[in-house]
């Protein structure tokens, strides 16, 4: 039986992909006897098939098989958008460290050495089916809100999962598909992410990414390193228009008041931002009034200080939070 520690949701689907019969039907029973769902698959082009009718919550794969071998079966899973956040455990008797690095490099999340024991793969899939669940439920937290996040595969290097708002910014900025299959992580993204886990090792802080675009920029900040499953990257557009957005929403600013707030931060005089807003500096001066009144200050030093300060604690506070 499972250990309390390790108990499952009734009905969970394992996937056991395996070309000995016989392993095939020690494994099913004995998952069938602690409360799973089972499918069973002799070959990878047959695991493929399985995921394509029913996508499995976890997988136990065997690594060599004639033909499609597990590690191109875990390979072929992991760019498929509906499986590529399965738990995949290697069943494999090739122990050496080579086949091992081999199976976590083709995107396994673990490995049991055969001949397989039952009690260590029922509680192996029941703590992989755990962690499974909180992802889960962190990646929906982070959807629901809007955030920009994605997940690195420490082991491979690839993404391997985005919220919809880092995907579409990805897209914009590195032209990686918006949708199917995604692309390796663009090597700036890497080089700098290798660079930032070996400053954290060395206890020291390492600066965030800035990819620049024309007049805006994505910033990546790394939210957590030290996951030997995902490295967590928040991602932040900054551009004219979203620094104007935000001074809106923290300052509940008129949309031309916050331009010219935003104008004031960038250093520029009443005749400049005229000039830029199409107004007279007459206008632009009744409107810095009003600004200076909302934001509770006498001076346009004062009223950017403060307004750099909000507009970086915003940043930090939605860093933070995802």
């Amino acid at each position: 039986m499972i250990p309390k520690q390790f108990e499952h949701r009734p009905g969970h689907l394992v996937l056991i992909v395996d070309d000995v019969p016989e392993n095939l039907a020690v494994l099913h029973d004995a998952l069938d006897e602690s409360g799973f769902t089972v499918l069973v698959a002799n070959s990878g082009a047959a695991a493929l098939e399985r995921c394509a009718q029913a996508v499995p919550d976890i997988i136990l794969l065997d690594a060599v098989m004639p033909g499609m071998d597990g590690f191109e079966t875990c390979r072929q899973l992991r760019a498929q958008i509906a499986t590529r956040h399965v738990p995949i455990i290697f069943m494999t008797g090739l122990t050496e460290t080579e086949h091992v690095l081999a199976a976590f490099n083709a995107g396994g999340t673990d490995y049991v050495s055969k001949p397989v024991r039952q009690s260590e793969v029922l509680a192996r899939i029941a703590a992989h089916l755990q962690t499974a669940r909180l992802m889960n439920q962190a990646r929906s937290a982070l959807d629901a809100f809007g955030n920009a996040t994605l997940a690195i595969g420490p082991r491979t290097g690839r993404i391997v999962w985005q919220t919809p708002l880092a995907r579409q910014l990805m897209q914009n900025y590195f032209g990686l598909p918006g949708t199917g299959q995604l692309a390796d992580t663009p090597a700036e993204l890497t080089a700098w992410l290798a660079a930032t886990v070996e400053a954290r090792r060395a206890g020291q802080d390492y600066p965030p990414l800035n990819v620049i675009q024309g007049a805006a920029r994505l910033i990546f900040s790394a939210a957590d390193v030290n996951n030997q499953e995902q490295w967590m990257v928040v991602l932040r557009e900054e551009s004219d228009a979203a620094q104007v957005q935000a001074l809106v929403a923290l300052f509940k600013l008129t949309m031309r008041e916050s331009e010219v707030l935003h104008w004031v931060i960038k250093g520029k005089t009443n005749r400049d931002i005229g000039d830029i807003l199409g107004t007279s500096p007459r206008t632009v001066n009744k409107h810095l009034e009003h600004v200076f009144e909302k934001l509770g200050v006498e001076t346009r030093t004062a009223a950017a200080s403060l307004a750099i300060n909000k507009l970086r604690g915003s940043a930090e506070a939605m860093a933070a939070s995802a």
